[in-house]
């Protein structure tokens, strides 16, 4: 690399960084030259001392000269468990800014998700959804931006960012496509593991370019760094010793010549065996024993200093330090004078945190580090003190109690209890644990053990399912839980199986203990919980009396309190997946709501029953052809996870939901829609999911209902929507769908086993509804050729069971079926039946297909004509070009 110095007034660390630099000025050109420019990401990494903070610095000269905006974070060595340190230290100045009114106004919806992670709205009462608060503080940056164009943010030290700071910067990262806004992370290689580390890979994966990698300096370069900070006399021995000292750091180089200047040492050959102990009193011990040289109260305000980390003001050290105002206020001068400690540039927006900060974080490691353990111990404990009394509230306090050596102290259980909750209504689950662990170790009375492990349950619930039912074993096992939480125990300990795939150990559970109980509310809860799990098990073999004993128990229930209303949903929607009569499971379903409506404790974000049950109470209304009042459910689930700020699984499952509600109704587009964001959101989830499932049927289903056979196919691959299929229930039934596919694409012969598969399946759990297991239609086609006997008989089995079902879509479909297997007036006459059903029922798709079968069949010109208009309103491709095929070849009178 060819060795320009640095222009005048840059730092002497932006020596050899031409190409780092001109990369910079580059992304903040392109930021500047439009409006609807998209976003940027840098990401530069290197050791420690390299010139990342350097390079930073010159970024935010280089921006600012161009008109931009910029605002900058660090994260910090002994702050990583401080939940959304970093991103608040980015954001909150600007927002803090604004007038209350004005920063609601500008997050809209998202202020009451993401305010409380940024420290400028209380939170809610309720646990906050991780991925609603990432989402909420993405919708912040790109709201600011368009107020702030042009935007650069600017992250130092990411690796030692929070996990909650991290889990937005990936989220960022992968939307910055969307937004005119610069972003440039530095990083030092290493250093993090686990979620972090994935975090900064996504980060990195999502560059402008690979990351680029920091240097140390050459011999010429630091040579040349030399001789402009101690003037062109300075001899090339000496030089060379300089950078042998160094390694090329150009941290160390710049504070090794600080000290040549401070000690009037001669820079010439004789002189360069000295450097190496000047430079051992620049960094470790050396700076241990150059901070003891300042006197005890210096090195104790430095203590104070390094254990605060963040808010560093003369006054909070003053206190943690014991010093009068007066020493405080020279102890800190003696520090900025000994280049340990500065006042930070009001330029980076970091003031407002305190007044002081560390020169470097290699200085605040050290001092960090020199601490004696003791005396760190009981500085944290004096600190967690402090920040309570500031007011600053439990959470801010959580970092320092963290640090404390366990001393059975329940005042401190209380406190960490305290922070555990607040951390959970901003959405920090991972904190939460960290401080409700913290708690066990003290450890709790016996009185408060179980209630601990039941709320630690609660924080690693999402992330760590195994873990959870750990916890919530021991909690059950304890004297302590009883009442409605221990019911509320069972049933978390439940749905925590369910996650970690252990659905039948979940059944046992609910089981066991709803025998403990005496008949009741508590009681009925966890039965009608127990045939829940039952219910959804895609692989269990019903026992023959399960259906009939959860009808005896439905029977009793006029739907008076929610355990009876949950049994009535499920009685409905097992009624439904028997194919019982559809009037009757309409009428189970009505007797669950209250005055057409869901009933307190049973919307979609109370966590008593869980959003399993109000699906099934959805879809036993949306296959029943009661589809105003199930786009009404899955409509009242999308708005209020999108409320609540609840982006993970449940918002995912919303829109897959709603996705299957237009393609019910016969509007494909807006099903395709709806179903790929399902599958963006589930994506982030985790493959393998039911949710996963869920919205890669429908997506493959609606697809194959457009037409779009090689996309559906596309679809499959990428998604892996082939066996294994998943331990609960996924409707439409994925073994029947990808049947389908596979017939679409020309594989005949897979598509007729899978179709058989799915026949078996069915049969072992007794689903007999053609609507939700339409294995039988689709291989009555497939055989009509090869094997008409059996798919005559099947297509009698599908009118059948249709007719047993009763609804006008069952039965429409059904002869339809019918009337592909017959030719002649026979097939007219079923398929005029065809239309005639599909005709009155709300699945416009259904009625399109039926249309344009009988207008072939009959030689209709109208109802061809109509059948196309139809397949063009439902957004269904492949039947639209099939009519205007027939249309263009003539038709003649039947």
């Amino acid at each position: 690399m060819t060795v320009v110095r640095p222009a005048a007034g840059a730092s002497a660390s932006l020596w050899e960084r031409d190409e780092e630099v001109a990369a910079v000025a580059r992304a903040v050109d392109g930021l500047c030259a439009d409006r609807s420019s998209s976003g940027g990401l840098l990401v530069f990494r290197g050791e420690a001392g390299l010139g990342k903070t350097t390079l930073l610095a010159e970024t935010r000269r280089l921006a600012e000269a161009r008109g931009c905006t910029v605002w900058s974070a660090r994260g910090g060595e002994t702050l990583r468990s401080v939940p959304f340190n970093v991103v608040r230290q980015l954001l909150q100045p600007a927002l803090v800014s604004m007038l209350p009114e004005e920063a609601r106004e500008y997050l809209g919806d998202w202020y009451d998700i993401a305010g409380p992670a940024l420290g400028i709205a209380d939170p809610g009462d309720r646990q906050a959804d991780p991925q609603g608060v990432c989402d909420g503080l993405v919708a912040a940056v790109r709201r600011l931006a368009r107020r702030d164009w042009p935007l650069v943010l600017l992250i130092d030290d990411a690796h030692w960012a929070d996990q909650e700071t991290l889990h937005w910067l990936a989220g960022l990262a992968e939307r910055l496509d969307e937004m005119s806004v610069l972003v440039v992370v530095t990083r030092r290689p290493g250093e993090v593991s686990g979620t972090s580390a994935r975090h900064l890979d996504t980060v990195a994966a999502a560059a402008d370019g690979p990351v680029t990698t920091l240097s140390a300096l050459t011999p010429d370069a630091t040579a040349g760094l030399t001789r402009a900070t101690l003037g062109p006399h300075a001899d090339a021995a000496f030089c060379r010793e300089v950078w042998a000292v160094t390694a090329g750091n150009p941290y160390e180089t710049v504070e090794l010549l600080a000290k040549v200047q401070d000690s009037e040492l001669e820079p010439v050959e004789a002189r360069a065996g000295e450097l190496r102990e000047l430079n051992r009193s620049a960094r470790g011990g050396g700076l241990v024993a150059r901070l003891e040289e300042l006197g005890i109260d210096a090195t104790r305000f430095a203590w104070a200093a390094a254990i605060l980390g963040t808010g560093i003001s003369t006054d909070l050290v003053a206190k943690l330090a014991t010093l009068g105002p007066d020493d405080a206020r020279r102890c800190a001068e003696l520090l900025r004078t000994a280049r340990i400690l500065t006042t930070p540039d009001p330029a980076t927006g970091r003031s407002a945190d305190g007044d002081l900060e560390f020169v470097h974080p290699l200085i605040a490691t050290a001092v960090y580090n020199s601490i004696p353990d003791a005396l760190c111990t009981a500085m944290h404990g004096i600190a967690a003190r402090i920040v309570t009394d500031e007011g600053r509230g439990a959470a801010a306090a959580a970092r320092h109690l963290l640090e404390v050596h366990p001393d059975d102290d329940e005042e401190l259980v209380g406190q960490l209890r305290e922070a555990a909750s607040e951390h959970l209504a901003v959405g920090a689950p991972d904190a939460a644990r960290r401080c409700l662990e913290r708690a066990l170790e003290e450890p709790p009375r016996p009185e408060t053990h179980p209630h601990v492990l039941y709320e630690l349950a609660e924080a690693t619930f999402l992330t760590a399912p195994a873990r959870t039912i750990g916890h919530l074993r021991t909690a059950l096992g304890m004297p302590g839980l009883g009442g409605d939480q221990r019911v509320d125990a069972v049933f978390r300990l439940s749905q925590a199986l369910l996650h970690n795939d252990q659905l039948e150990e979940a059944v046992r559970t609910v089981e066991a203990e709803a025998a403990r109980l005496r008949p009741g509310p508590a009681r009925m809860r966890l039965q009608a919980v127990h045939f829940m799990w039952e219910g959804i098990h895609a692989g269990e073999a019903t026992s023959p009396d399960r259906s009939r004993r959860l009808a005896d128990l439905a029977a009793t229930c006029t739907g008076r309190d929610n355990s009876e209303r949950a049994l009535l949903m499920l009685r409905g929607f097992d009624a439904l997946m028997h194919g019982e009569n559809a009037e009757e499971v309409a009428e189970l379903c009505d007797r669950a709501l209250v005055n057409g409506r869901l009933a307190p404790g049973l919307g979609w974000t109370d966590t008593e029953w869980g959003i399993e049950l109000l699906l099934m109470l959805a879809n036993a209304y949306a296959f029943t052809d009661r589809l105003d009042r199930a786009e009404t459910l899955y409509n009242e689930a999308l708005r209020a996870y999108e409320t609540a700020g609840w982006s993970g699984g449940h918002l995912a499952l919303a829109h897959a939901y709603v996705g299957l509600g237009h393609r019910r109704r016969g509007r494909l587009k807006e099903a395709e829609s709806s179903l790929r964001e399902s599958l963006r959101l589930a994506e982030r989830v985790g493959r393998g999911l039911p949710l996963y499932w869920s919205a890669t049927c429908n997506l493959v289903d609606t697809l194959l209902a457009r037409g779009h056979v090689q996309e559906a196919w596309e679809v499959a691959e990428r998604y892996g929507f082939a066996p294994p299929y998943p331990s609960t229930i996924v409707l439409p039934d994925p073994r029947s769908v990808r049947g389908r596919l596979l017939l679409a694409v020309g594989r005949t012969k897979d598509g007729i086993n899978e179709l058989e598969a799915a026949e078996k399946a069915a049969a072992a759990r007794g689903h007999h509804n053609p609507v939700l297991v339409p294995w039988a239609a689709d291989l009555a086609r497939a055989l009509s050729t090869e094997d008409p006997a059996r798919a005559a008989r099947l297509a009698v089995d599908v009118r059948r069971q249709a007719e047993r079902f009763g609804t006008d879509t069952a039965i429409g479909e059904a002869l339809r079926c019918a009337a592909a297997l017959e030719t002649g007036q026979r097939a007219v006459r079923l398929a005029s039946q065809a239309v005639t059903y599909l005709e009155a029922s709300p699945c416009q798709y259904e009625h399109a297909a039926a249309r344009i079968e009988y207008g072939i069949a009959a030689r209709s010109v109208s109802d061809l004509r109509r059948g196309l208009d139809l397949a063009v309103s439902c957004g269904a491709d492949g039947l639209a070009e099939r009519a205007r095929a027939v249309l263009e070849a003539g038709v003649g009178p039947a």
